[in-house]
């Protein structure tokens, strides 16, 4: 495994994090049966060096990594997890983040959470979360309950970042989640240029989704893209878009090499990969630590998808 430091926090991550949410959510979706088998897959993540591990209110997986955490150095696990955004309509959004928290750190079995995001913050969301629930999240940081704060975007709705940007040049968070991939590669151009300079965590979700790992999803999707004028025509062969990755790179699958895409931005700090399966898992982790893509490859993909900022990969 390898490891970074995640921004201005100070913070030395694994550069690949294991996300509990995501399609399977560590296998549970779905299965209420199925814990023992989520804290099985935290264990190995964790035996295979990631020290990051994410989570959410509305996972329905914090309990679970407080059960595999358990017993373990607590300055050895670097913990991420979100509270669902009050409403408006609510007569006291403070005090919701108040209780979220303290849900959370009785799930999780500890007395801090390194890194708590307000979670999937629209654009129509932005204005609220900025008047109503930063300075509860100032509280919670000033009163050692969290370490610092963080947000992820509501990328599905918002895939030009246009939240994120705004409230990154208010210097609002210490931490972001932003949706970045092969297919996405947008955060290049207006995210990383502010954090970087301000020292933000970033922590990158949507790496690999449907379309990088369904080859179905893939050509339905370039298909679209060709269709709206978004790729030329004469650009892509569309019954195998992407067959180029693994005819001139070592990259054995397109996953891998959307990981390996992600592991090697300028302004990345950790990928998030999710599954409820160990094989996969072990893999993911393999293709986060592979070297870079050729330089060739990533030119190609520049010419492809390098101004899109309109998809997700689902």
């Amino acid at each position: 495994m390898e490891y970074t430091t995640l921004g201005r926090t100070g913070l030395r991550v694994s550069v690949a994090g294991l996300g509990c949410g995501g399609p399977s959510r560590l296998g549970m979706r779905g299965d209420a049966g199925a814990e023992d088998h989520a804290v099985g897959l935290i264990k190995q993540a964790l035996d295979l060096g990631v020290n990051f591990l994410d989570t959410a209110q509305n996972y329905g997986t914090e309990g679970v990594v407080g059960k595999a955490i358990a017993g373990r150095p607590r300055d050895q696990v670097v913990i991420s997890t979100k509270i669902t955004l009050p409403k408006p309509a609510d007569a006291d959004p403070a005090a919701a983040i108040f209780a979220g928290v303290e849900k959370s750190l009785k799930l999780l079995g500890t007395d801090y959470i390194d890194i708590y995001h307000l979670h999937g913050v629209e654009p129509k969301d932005y204005e609220f979360a900025q008047s109503h629930l930063i300075e509860p999240m100032r509280r919670l940081k000033e009163q050692g309950k969290i370490r610092f704060i963080g947000v992820t975007e509501g990328f599905v709705v918002d895939t030009a970042h246009t939240m994120l940007e705004d409230s990154l040049k208010k210097n609002l968070w210490d931490v972001v989640m932003v949706g970045f991939s092969l297919l996405n590669p947008s955060a290049r151009k207006n995210i990383f240029p502010l954090t970087r300079p301000t020292g933000v965590g970033v922590l990158d979700m949507f790496a690999v989704r449907r379309a990088l790992s369904q080859p179905k999803r893939l050509q339905e999707m370039c298909a679209e893209l060709v269709a709206k004028g978004a790729l030329a025509k004469d650009a892509i062969d569309v019954d195998d878009p992407l067959g180029f990755l693994l005819k001139e790179t070592d990259a054995k699958t397109l996953p891998e090499a959307a990981y390996r895409f992600c592991r090697h931005e300028n302004g990345v700090d950790v990928v998030l990969t999710g599954t409820g399966n160990a094989d996969h898992l072990k893999e993911n982790i393999a293709a986060i630590t592979k070297p870079p893509l050729p330089q060739a490859a990533l030119a190609k993909l520049a010419k492809l998808f390098g101004e899109l900022d309109s998809l997700t990969g689902n």
